[in-house]
Protein backbone atom coordinates (compact mmCIF):
# COMPACT_ATOMS: atom_id res chain seq x y z
CA UNK A 1 0.00 0.00 0.00
CA UNK A 2 1.00 3.96 -0.49
CA UNK A 3 -0.31 5.64 2.46
CA UNK A 4 2.83 6.18 3.65
CA UNK A 5 4.37 6.19 7.47
CA UNK A 6 5.32 8.44 9.75
CA UNK A 7 3.42 9.87 12.94
CA UNK A 8 2.66 6.62 14.69
CA UNK A 9 0.22 4.26 14.30
CA UNK A 10 -3.92 3.86 15.69
CA UNK A 11 -5.00 0.98 17.67
CA UNK A 12 -7.12 -1.52 17.08
CA UNK A 13 -10.16 -1.16 19.75
CA UNK A 14 -13.49 -0.56 17.94
CA UNK A 15 -15.47 -3.97 17.48
CA UNK A 16 -18.70 -4.40 15.61
CA UNK A 17 -21.25 -2.55 18.30
CA UNK A 18 -19.61 0.40 18.56
CA UNK A 19 -18.85 1.24 14.55
CA UNK A 20 -21.77 0.42 14.06
CA UNK A 21 -23.33 3.07 17.10
CA UNK A 22 -20.85 5.83 15.78
CA UNK A 23 -22.15 4.99 12.38
CA UNK A 24 -25.76 5.71 13.60
CA UNK A 25 -24.33 8.39 15.64
CA UNK A 26 -23.26 10.11 12.27
CA UNK A 27 -26.18 9.68 10.56
CA UNK A 28 -29.24 10.19 12.54
CA UNK A 29 -28.38 13.63 14.17
CA UNK A 30 -28.12 14.72 10.66
CA UNK A 31 -30.91 13.30 8.76
CA UNK A 32 -33.54 13.75 10.78
CA UNK A 33 -33.10 17.16 12.44
CA UNK A 34 -31.43 19.05 9.26
CA UNK A 35 -32.42 18.34 6.44
CA UNK A 36 -35.98 17.32 6.45
CA UNK A 37 -37.42 20.92 5.92
CA UNK A 38 -35.04 22.41 2.77
CA UNK A 39 -36.31 19.23 1.24
CA UNK A 40 -39.77 19.81 2.06
CA UNK A 41 -39.25 23.46 0.64
CA UNK A 42 -37.53 21.90 -2.74
CA UNK A 43 -40.02 19.12 -3.43
CA UNK A 44 -42.67 19.57 -0.96
CA UNK A 45 -44.55 16.22 -0.51
CA UNK A 46 -42.20 14.62 -2.88
CA UNK A 47 -39.23 14.30 -0.74
CA UNK A 48 -40.48 11.36 -0.23
CA UNK A 49 -39.10 10.20 -3.23
CA UNK A 50 -36.20 12.00 -2.59
CA UNK A 51 -35.39 10.25 0.97
CA UNK A 52 -35.81 6.93 -1.88
CA UNK A 53 -33.53 8.00 -3.94
CA UNK A 54 -30.97 9.28 -1.42
CA UNK A 55 -31.29 5.54 0.25
CA UNK A 56 -30.84 3.98 -2.69
CA UNK A 57 -27.62 5.87 -3.76
CA UNK A 58 -26.53 5.95 -0.37
CA UNK A 59 -26.98 1.86 -0.42
CA UNK A 60 -24.92 1.67 -3.54
CA UNK A 61 -22.01 3.95 -1.97
CA UNK A 62 -22.01 1.55 1.01
CA UNK A 63 -21.77 -1.20 -0.84
CA UNK A 64 -18.73 0.04 -2.40
CA UNK A 65 -16.96 1.27 0.83
CA UNK A 66 -18.01 -2.31 2.39
CA UNK A 67 -15.95 -3.74 -0.06
CA UNK A 68 -13.07 -1.10 0.16
CA UNK A 69 -12.96 -0.81 3.41
CA UNK A 70 -12.60 -4.74 3.95
CA UNK A 71 -9.64 -4.79 1.31
CA UNK A 72 -8.14 -1.59 3.01
CA UNK A 73 -8.64 -1.51 6.51
CA UNK A 74 -6.43 1.45 7.23
CA UNK A 75 -7.29 5.20 8.25
CA UNK A 76 -8.34 7.18 5.39
CA UNK A 77 -11.56 5.91 3.24
CA UNK A 78 -11.98 6.89 -0.16
CA UNK A 79 -8.80 8.71 -0.18
CA UNK A 80 -6.99 5.47 0.22
CA UNK A 81 -9.00 3.79 -1.83
CA UNK A 82 -8.87 6.45 -4.54
CA UNK A 83 -5.15 6.36 -3.91
CA UNK A 84 -4.75 2.57 -4.51
CA UNK A 85 -7.05 1.90 -6.68
CA UNK A 86 -6.60 5.15 -9.48
CA UNK A 87 -3.70 6.98 -8.61
CA UNK A 88 -2.67 9.47 -6.69
CA UNK A 89 -4.57 12.47 -7.44
CA UNK A 90 -8.31 11.07 -7.61
CA UNK A 91 -7.44 10.03 -3.95
CA UNK A 92 -6.26 13.37 -2.98
CA UNK A 93 -10.06 14.89 -4.91
CA UNK A 94 -12.02 11.77 -2.28
CA UNK A 95 -10.00 13.29 0.64
CA UNK A 96 -9.95 16.38 0.13
CA UNK A 97 -14.01 16.15 -0.81
CA UNK A 98 -14.08 14.98 2.33
CA UNK A 99 -12.51 17.31 4.60
CA UNK A 100 -14.25 20.07 3.00
CA UNK A 101 -17.75 18.50 2.94
CA UNK A 102 -17.94 17.14 6.99
CA UNK A 103 -16.24 20.45 7.79
CA UNK A 104 -19.14 22.14 6.67
CA UNK A 105 -21.42 19.26 7.71
CA UNK A 106 -19.66 19.85 11.39
CA UNK A 107 -20.79 23.26 11.45
CA UNK A 108 -24.36 22.23 10.31
CA UNK A 109 -24.85 20.14 13.17
CA UNK A 110 -23.32 22.49 16.16
CA UNK A 111 -25.94 24.75 14.40
CA UNK A 112 -28.50 22.10 14.68
CA UNK A 113 -28.13 21.50 18.38
CA UNK A 114 -27.79 24.79 19.07
CA UNK A 115 -30.85 26.01 17.90
CA UNK A 116 -33.17 23.31 19.39
CA UNK A 117 -31.06 23.81 22.67
CA UNK A 118 -31.69 27.53 23.53
CA UNK A 119 -33.16 30.60 22.05
CA UNK A 120 -32.11 33.14 19.50
CA UNK A 121 -29.64 34.84 20.26
CA UNK A 122 -27.77 32.16 22.11
CA UNK A 123 -27.45 29.78 18.90
CA UNK A 124 -24.09 30.87 17.62
CA UNK A 125 -22.19 31.16 20.84
CA UNK A 126 -23.81 27.38 22.36
CA UNK A 127 -22.40 25.83 18.97
CA UNK A 128 -18.97 26.82 19.34
CA UNK A 129 -19.09 26.22 22.43
CA UNK A 130 -20.37 22.87 21.65
CA UNK A 131 -17.52 22.02 19.04
CA UNK A 132 -14.78 23.20 21.66
CA UNK A 133 -16.33 20.29 23.86
CA UNK A 134 -16.81 17.69 21.35
CA UNK A 135 -13.33 18.46 19.61
CA UNK A 136 -11.97 18.04 23.13
CA UNK A 137 -13.43 14.57 24.02
CA UNK A 138 -12.21 13.15 20.34
CA UNK A 139 -8.71 14.05 22.06
CA UNK A 140 -9.07 11.67 24.76
CA UNK A 141 -9.29 8.31 22.37
CA UNK A 142 -11.68 6.25 20.55
CA UNK A 143 -13.17 4.16 22.71
CA UNK A 144 -14.60 7.56 24.58
CA UNK A 145 -16.02 8.71 21.16
CA UNK A 146 -17.26 5.75 20.85
CA UNK A 147 -19.13 5.64 24.39
CA UNK A 148 -20.34 9.38 24.68
CA UNK A 149 -21.71 8.71 20.61
CA UNK A 150 -24.29 5.11 22.26
CA UNK A 151 -25.29 7.76 25.16
CA UNK A 152 -26.33 10.04 22.33
CA UNK A 153 -27.67 7.68 20.30
CA UNK A 154 -30.09 6.40 22.72
CA UNK A 155 -31.52 9.66 23.80
CA UNK A 156 -32.11 10.95 20.38
CA UNK A 157 -33.82 7.55 19.66
CA UNK A 158 -36.25 8.10 22.39
CA UNK A 159 -37.59 11.13 21.52
CA UNK A 160 -37.95 10.34 18.01
CA UNK A 161 -40.16 7.57 19.42
CA UNK A 162 -41.93 10.35 20.93
CA UNK A 163 -41.81 12.39 17.89
CA UNK A 164 -43.01 9.58 15.45
CA UNK A 165 -46.19 8.76 18.01
CA UNK A 166 -47.39 12.10 18.16
CA UNK A 167 -47.23 12.54 14.31
CA UNK A 168 -49.19 10.00 13.19
CA UNK A 169 -51.99 11.14 15.76
CA UNK A 170 -52.14 14.54 15.89
CA UNK A 171 -52.22 17.45 13.20
CA UNK A 172 -51.49 20.94 12.68
CA UNK A 173 -53.46 23.79 10.69
CA UNK A 174 -50.60 23.25 8.46
CA UNK A 175 -51.16 19.89 7.10
CA UNK A 176 -54.04 20.62 4.77
CA UNK A 177 -51.96 23.48 2.99
CA UNK A 178 -50.35 23.00 -0.12
CA UNK A 179 -46.50 23.00 -0.04
CA UNK A 180 -44.34 23.45 -3.17
CA UNK A 181 -45.25 21.93 -6.04
CA UNK A 182 -43.34 18.16 -7.02
CA UNK A 183 -41.12 18.94 -9.98
CA UNK A 184 -38.39 16.30 -11.02
CA UNK A 185 -36.10 18.95 -10.31
CA UNK A 186 -36.75 19.46 -6.88
CA UNK A 187 -36.94 15.99 -6.18
CA UNK A 188 -34.04 15.34 -7.29
CA UNK A 189 -32.81 18.88 -4.87
CA UNK A 190 -34.37 17.19 -2.25
CA UNK A 191 -32.74 13.78 -2.86
CA UNK A 192 -29.58 15.76 -2.73
CA UNK A 193 -30.04 17.70 0.57
CA UNK A 194 -31.54 14.58 2.18
CA UNK A 195 -28.63 12.32 1.19
CA UNK A 196 -26.46 14.67 3.36
CA UNK A 197 -28.39 12.52 6.41
CA UNK A 198 -26.97 9.36 5.05
CA UNK A 199 -23.18 9.65 4.62
CA UNK A 200 -22.23 8.50 8.32
CA UNK A 201 -21.09 5.17 7.38
CA UNK A 202 -18.00 7.23 6.07
CA UNK A 203 -17.15 7.24 9.37
CA UNK A 204 -16.85 3.78 9.89
CA UNK A 205 -14.76 3.50 6.67
CA UNK A 206 -12.35 5.97 7.78
CA UNK A 207 -11.51 4.11 11.47
CA UNK A 208 -10.35 0.74 9.72
CA UNK A 209 -7.24 1.45 11.41
CA UNK A 210 -9.03 1.40 14.78
CA UNK A 211 -11.25 -1.38 13.95
CA UNK A 212 -11.39 -4.89 15.06
CA UNK A 213 -10.88 -7.96 12.68
CA UNK A 214 -11.57 -4.73 9.74
CA UNK A 215 -12.22 -7.49 6.79
CA UNK A 216 -15.35 -8.88 8.53
CA UNK A 217 -16.19 -5.76 11.14
CA UNK A 218 -16.41 -3.20 8.53
CA UNK A 219 -18.87 -4.23 6.03
CA UNK A 220 -21.56 -5.46 9.16
CA UNK A 221 -21.37 -2.53 10.37
CA UNK A 222 -21.91 -0.12 7.44
CA UNK A 223 -24.82 -2.07 6.31
CA UNK A 224 -26.14 -2.67 9.42
CA UNK A 225 -26.11 1.47 10.61
CA UNK A 226 -27.75 2.57 7.18
CA UNK A 227 -30.58 -0.06 7.48
CA UNK A 228 -31.73 1.06 11.08
CA UNK A 229 -31.26 4.60 9.55
CA UNK A 230 -33.49 4.03 6.63
CA UNK A 231 -36.55 2.59 8.81
CA UNK A 232 -35.87 5.67 11.58
CA UNK A 233 -36.03 7.75 8.66
CA UNK A 234 -39.16 6.79 7.03
CA UNK A 235 -41.12 6.95 9.66
CA UNK A 236 -40.05 10.50 11.37
CA UNK A 237 -40.64 11.57 7.56
CA UNK A 238 -44.17 10.14 7.14
CA UNK A 239 -44.76 11.26 10.49
CA UNK A 240 -44.05 14.72 10.08
CA UNK A 241 -45.44 15.19 6.73
CA UNK A 242 -49.10 13.80 8.68
CA UNK A 243 -48.85 16.27 11.09
CA UNK A 244 -47.35 19.06 9.69
CA UNK A 245 -48.04 18.65 6.04
CA UNK A 246 -45.03 19.52 3.16
CA UNK A 247 -45.56 23.26 3.63
CA UNK A 248 -45.15 23.40 7.38
CA UNK A 249 -42.24 21.08 7.43
CA UNK A 250 -40.62 23.56 4.68
CA UNK A 251 -41.59 26.31 6.98
CA UNK A 252 -40.09 25.22 10.43
CA UNK A 253 -36.70 25.73 12.07
CA UNK A 254 -36.86 22.91 13.80
CA UNK A 255 -39.55 20.56 12.20
CA UNK A 256 -39.72 17.80 14.98
CA UNK A 257 -39.88 20.38 18.02
CA UNK A 258 -43.36 21.70 15.98
CA UNK A 259 -45.01 18.32 15.50
CA UNK A 260 -44.34 17.85 19.56
CA UNK A 261 -46.25 21.02 19.49
CA UNK A 262 -49.54 19.37 17.83
CA UNK A 263 -50.03 17.54 20.54
CA UNK A 264 -51.01 20.42 23.12
CA UNK A 265 -48.67 19.21 25.83
CA UNK A 266 -45.39 20.55 27.11
CA UNK A 267 -43.31 17.11 28.05
CA UNK A 268 -43.56 16.16 24.62
CA UNK A 269 -41.82 19.67 23.10
CA UNK A 270 -38.89 19.14 26.10
CA UNK A 271 -38.19 15.42 25.05
CA UNK A 272 -37.59 16.59 21.32
CA UNK A 273 -35.29 19.28 22.58
CA UNK A 274 -32.91 17.03 24.52
CA UNK A 275 -32.98 14.13 21.52
CA UNK A 276 -32.04 16.79 18.91
CA UNK A 277 -29.62 18.09 20.67
CA UNK A 278 -28.13 14.84 21.40
CA UNK A 279 -28.25 13.44 18.28
CA UNK A 280 -26.75 16.85 16.77
CA UNK A 281 -23.74 16.65 19.40
CA UNK A 282 -23.80 12.64 18.26
CA UNK A 283 -23.38 13.66 14.63
CA UNK A 284 -20.65 16.10 15.54
CA UNK A 285 -18.83 13.84 17.74
CA UNK A 286 -18.37 11.48 15.15
CA UNK A 287 -17.90 13.77 12.26
CA UNK A 288 -15.01 15.49 13.72
CA UNK A 289 -13.07 11.43 14.97
CA UNK A 290 -13.72 10.59 10.98
CA UNK A 291 -12.10 14.15 9.32
CA UNK A 292 -9.24 13.83 11.72
CA UNK A 293 -8.52 9.76 10.25
CA UNK A 294 -8.66 11.16 7.07
CA UNK A 295 -6.53 14.12 7.95
CA UNK A 296 -4.07 11.67 9.22
CA UNK A 297 -4.21 9.78 6.19
CA UNK A 298 -3.44 12.76 3.68
CA UNK A 299 -1.23 14.07 6.29
CA UNK A 300 0.92 10.74 5.91
CA UNK A 301 1.53 11.19 1.90
CA UNK A 302 2.07 14.96 1.94
CA UNK A 303 -0.89 15.85 0.48
CA UNK A 304 -1.37 18.37 3.38
CA UNK A 305 1.55 19.08 5.42
CA UNK A 306 2.73 16.45 7.33
CA UNK A 307 2.60 18.17 10.82
CA UNK A 308 -0.75 16.88 11.24
CA UNK A 309 0.23 13.19 10.71
CA UNK A 310 0.75 13.09 15.07
CA UNK A 311 -1.14 10.79 16.36
CA UNK A 312 -0.87 11.32 20.49
CA UNK A 313 1.37 8.73 22.29
CA UNK A 314 -1.34 8.50 24.82
CA UNK A 315 -4.87 8.38 23.86
CA UNK A 316 -3.76 7.25 20.28
CA UNK A 317 -5.67 9.78 17.92
CA UNK A 318 -4.35 12.26 15.24
CA UNK A 319 -4.85 15.03 17.75
CA UNK A 320 -3.30 17.67 15.98
CA UNK A 321 -5.44 17.57 12.83
CA UNK A 322 -8.86 17.39 15.33
CA UNK A 323 -7.52 20.79 17.04
CA UNK A 324 -6.90 22.66 14.01
CA UNK A 325 -10.17 21.04 12.48
CA UNK A 326 -12.18 21.98 16.01
CA UNK A 327 -10.69 26.01 15.36
CA UNK A 328 -12.28 25.70 11.55
CA UNK A 329 -15.34 24.31 12.41
CA UNK A 330 -15.47 27.32 15.06
CA UNK A 331 -14.92 29.68 12.16
CA UNK A 332 -17.58 28.39 9.88
CA UNK A 333 -20.36 28.23 12.96
CA UNK A 334 -19.86 31.93 12.98
CA UNK A 335 -20.03 33.22 9.51
CA UNK A 336 -22.83 30.39 8.29
CA UNK A 337 -26.15 29.49 7.92
CA UNK A 338 -28.19 25.65 8.39
CA UNK A 339 -29.31 25.81 4.66
CA UNK A 340 -25.59 26.72 3.48
CA UNK A 341 -23.55 24.43 4.98
CA UNK A 342 -25.84 21.37 4.63
CA UNK A 343 -25.57 22.23 0.54
CA UNK A 344 -22.14 22.57 0.61
CA UNK A 345 -21.67 19.99 2.37
CA UNK A 346 -23.47 17.40 -0.39
CA UNK A 347 -21.42 18.97 -2.44
CA UNK A 348 -18.20 17.58 -1.05
CA UNK A 349 -19.18 14.12 0.02
CA UNK A 350 -21.48 13.50 -3.22
CA UNK A 351 -17.89 13.77 -5.13
CA UNK A 352 -16.36 11.63 -2.40
CA UNK A 353 -18.70 8.82 -2.89
CA UNK A 354 -18.39 9.20 -6.70
CA UNK A 355 -15.14 8.49 -6.32
CA UNK A 356 -15.34 5.34 -4.22
CA UNK A 357 -17.90 3.76 -6.46
CA UNK A 358 -15.47 4.27 -9.40
CA UNK A 359 -13.17 2.58 -6.86
CA UNK A 360 -14.92 -0.05 -6.21
CA UNK A 361 -15.56 -0.50 -9.89
CA UNK A 362 -11.60 -1.16 -10.35
CA UNK A 363 -11.46 -3.96 -7.60
CA UNK A 364 -10.22 -7.10 -8.99
CA UNK A 365 -13.12 -10.28 -8.44
CA UNK A 366 -11.68 -11.75 -5.30
CA UNK A 367 -11.98 -8.44 -3.65
CA UNK A 368 -15.72 -7.67 -5.20
CA UNK A 369 -18.37 -8.44 -2.38
CA UNK A 370 -21.65 -6.91 -4.61
CA UNK A 371 -22.59 -6.39 -8.19
CA UNK A 372 -20.29 -4.32 -10.36
CA UNK A 373 -23.89 -3.02 -11.10
CA UNK A 374 -24.09 -0.88 -8.24
CA UNK A 375 -20.84 1.09 -8.01
CA UNK A 376 -21.92 2.30 -11.95
CA UNK A 377 -25.72 3.16 -10.23
CA UNK A 378 -23.82 4.67 -7.34
CA UNK A 379 -21.34 7.25 -9.21
CA UNK A 380 -24.07 8.27 -11.68
CA UNK A 381 -26.32 8.89 -9.11
CA UNK A 382 -23.66 11.16 -7.41
CA UNK A 383 -23.19 12.97 -10.56
CA UNK A 384 -26.91 13.65 -10.81
CA UNK A 385 -27.68 15.11 -7.14
CA UNK A 386 -24.37 16.92 -7.42
CA UNK A 387 -25.63 18.90 -10.05
CA UNK A 388 -29.45 19.53 -8.91
CA UNK A 389 -28.03 21.08 -5.86
CA UNK A 390 -28.33 25.04 -5.36
CA UNK A 391 -26.26 26.75 -7.64
CA UNK A 392 -24.72 28.63 -4.39
CA UNK A 393 -23.09 25.34 -2.96
CA UNK A 394 -22.36 24.15 -6.55
CA UNK A 395 -19.90 26.95 -6.91
CA UNK A 396 -18.59 27.52 -3.30
CA UNK A 397 -17.64 23.96 -3.19
CA UNK A 398 -15.67 24.24 -7.17
CA UNK A 399 -14.07 27.09 -5.54
CA UNK A 400 -12.63 25.19 -2.74
CA UNK A 401 -11.90 22.33 -4.37
CA UNK A 402 -10.27 24.20 -6.71
CA UNK A 403 -8.08 25.55 -4.30
CA UNK A 404 -7.15 22.11 -2.89
CA UNK A 405 -5.74 21.07 -6.29
CA UNK A 406 -3.69 24.49 -6.57
CA UNK A 407 -2.03 23.23 -3.56
CA UNK A 408 -1.13 20.14 -4.35
CA UNK A 409 0.26 21.13 -7.60
CA UNK A 410 2.60 23.82 -6.62
CA UNK A 411 3.86 21.34 -3.61
CA UNK A 412 4.63 18.96 -6.44
CA UNK A 413 6.07 21.23 -8.47
CA UNK A 414 8.01 22.50 -5.35
CA UNK A 415 9.16 18.75 -4.60
CA UNK A 416 9.97 18.01 -8.63
CA UNK A 417 12.80 21.60 -8.39
CA UNK A 418 14.39 20.47 -5.65
CA UNK A 419 14.64 16.84 -6.46
CA UNK A 420 16.24 18.28 -9.66
CA UNK A 421 18.53 20.85 -7.92
CA UNK A 422 19.50 17.79 -6.02
CA UNK A 423 20.19 15.72 -9.10
CA UNK A 424 22.40 18.49 -11.23
CA UNK A 425 24.06 19.89 -7.69
CA UNK A 426 27.82 18.46 -7.79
Amino acid sequence: MTTGSGGGALVRRVRLGDAVVIGLGSMIGAGIFASFAPAAAAAGAGLLIGLVIAGFIAFCNATSSAQLAAQYPTSGGTYVYGREQLGAWPGFLAGWSFVIGKTASSAAMAITFATYAVPGPWVKPVAIAAVIVLTLVNTLGITRTALATRILVALALVALTVAVVIGFSHTAPTASTPGTAVTVYGVLQSAGFLFFAFAGYARIATMGEEVVDPVRTIPRAITTALTITLVVYALVALSALHALGPAGLAASAAPLRAVADTSGAAWPGIVIRIGAAAASLGALLAMIAGIGRTSLAMARNSDIPRWFSAVHPRFSVPYRAELVLGGVVCMLVAVTDLRGAIGFSSFGVLLYYFVANVSAWTQTRENRRYPRALTVAGAIGCLVLVVTLPPASVVAGVIVILVGVAYRAIRLRVQRNGTDADRTSP
